[in-house]
Order: C-alpha cells, then structure tokens, then sequence
C-alpha cells in the first residue's frame, strides 16, 4: 500500500479521535508522522502544528452546532494561549529533541493518570479564573512540544470543574489560533510537502468535525472523559516503542 495512502488515512482517524475530545490532532499526530518523517522541528511539528489548528477549529464548528460552546470564556482563553504559544515555539528551535520528548511523556503521563481516577461531582462554579493563570505556562509548554495547547488544557479545564463536553467545546475553540500563532517561528525553517500537508490538511478537516459532532450527539461526560486518557496511553506507548527501536 502507498505510504502516502496510509499516512492520510491514519490522519483521518486521529483527527475523529481528537476532534470528539476537542484537541485538535497535533499531541498525536506527532508521534504518528515520526514513523514516516525524520525531522522533528523543522517538519514533523510544523505540519502538525497546521494540522491542529485545521482540526480544532472544524471540531469548534461541530460542537457550535450543539451549543456546546461558550464563546465568552474560550474567547478570553484565546487570547492568552495566542500569546504565549509562539514563545513556546522559539524555543524549540533551540531545545535538545531528547528534551522535547522527555517533556511530552511526562506530561501525558501525569494527565492519564488524572483521566482515570474516579470522577468527583462537577463544581458549582468551575474554577475558571485559575484555568486561565494556567493557561500561560500550557502554552508556552504545548509551543514547545509543537503540538498546541489542547492536549494540556483540556484536562486542565475538566480538573477544574468544567463538565468534559463544555471543556472540549471551549478547548476546541481556544486552541484554533495559538496553533497558527505558534507555527510563525517555524515558518523561515520548516520543510513541508505541500502535496502531502494539503491531502492531511482535507483529512484532518473531514475527521475532527465528525468526531465533534459523535461526542455532542453520542458520547456521556464520563466517557469523553475516559477516551482521552485512551489515547493518551495509547500514543505514548506507541512513541515509546518507536524511540526505544531507533
């Protein structure tokens, strides 16, 4: 089978993943296109970086269309992941790869084994003043693994109160721009196919909307909950396997 055929179609079905969480596809788009691409920040986290942003802004629009989303806290939250994201980014420019992915396992191990402690009732007034002081650091983080802030801030708003199909709505809304806004330090390096990235980029697009719309028609809280902490386990391991066999 042509590898490019495989790399799209497994595109696609990490961005339905994704897109029902509200991520955007980059946190496990990353690992995924290191089976097929070698360079890590001038290819690898630039296209995902384009491919989150695409993903999350069609899962944003899939979860409008049920309401899901309230446009004023995720509004406030862009414009604080936007302007730390790129920090992130330059960074990386910089940053011993060893580093980067020592980084990325830390953090989804810590959040999977958040994802799958028992739940606790939901809050009256989530906590979210705190998850936007939170959000600086997420961002500046995420713009350093090239992957957007999504995979961090989601369970950071679902630790924080916020019921997990409102947290992926707004996730999915908050982490559209600082996709774009972290990728502008990579724009004088990076080294993307445009053939392949424009073929993803359609994938991506088809995928994270229909996942968004199966969490927002299908899915209860506590099973979105539940998937991330899946996949997060899943694209770890799946890394691990790949950097131990290199």
């Amino acid at each position: 089978m042509n590898v490019t055929i495989i790399i799209v179609a497994g595109l696609f079905g990490l961005s339905v993943i994704s897109g029902m969480l509200g991520l955007g596809v980059a946190f496990a788009a990353i690992p995924f296109l290191g089976f097929f691409l070698d360079d890590l920040v001038h290819e690898i986290q630039p296209l995902s970086l384009i491919l989150n942003g695409i993903t999350a802004f069609f899962s944003a629009f899939g979860f409008s269309r049920s309401g899901l989303v309230d446009w004023r806290r995720a509004g406030v939250l862009c414009l604080v992941t936007t302007t730390f994201a790129p920090i992130g980014a330059w960074l990386a420019q910089s940053t011993d790869r060893r580093l980067l992915w020592a980084l990325y396992f830390c953090a989804v191990v810590y959040l999977a084994v958040q994802m799958f402690r028992p739940a606790k009732a939901a809050t009256a007034e989530p906590r979210y003043r705190l998850a936007l002081l939170l959000a600086i650091p997420i961002s500046v983080l995420s713009g350093l693994l090239g992957v957007g802030p999504g995979f961090l801030l989601l369970p950071c708003l679902i630790l924080l109160g916020v019921e997990p199909k409102h947290a992926a709505a707004i996730n999915a809304v908050a982490v559209t721009p600082p996709s774009f806004s972290a990728l502008i330090p990579h724009i004088g390096t990076m080294r993307i196919d445009p053939a392949l990235a424009v073929m993803l980029v359609v994938a991506g697009a088809a995928g994270s909307f229909l996942g968004a719309r199966l969490t927002s028609v299908r899915l209860s809280d506590p099973t979105v909950k539940r998937l991330f902490g899946v996949l997060l386990v899943v694209m770890t391991a799946v890394q691990l396997y790949r950097l131990l066999r290199a």
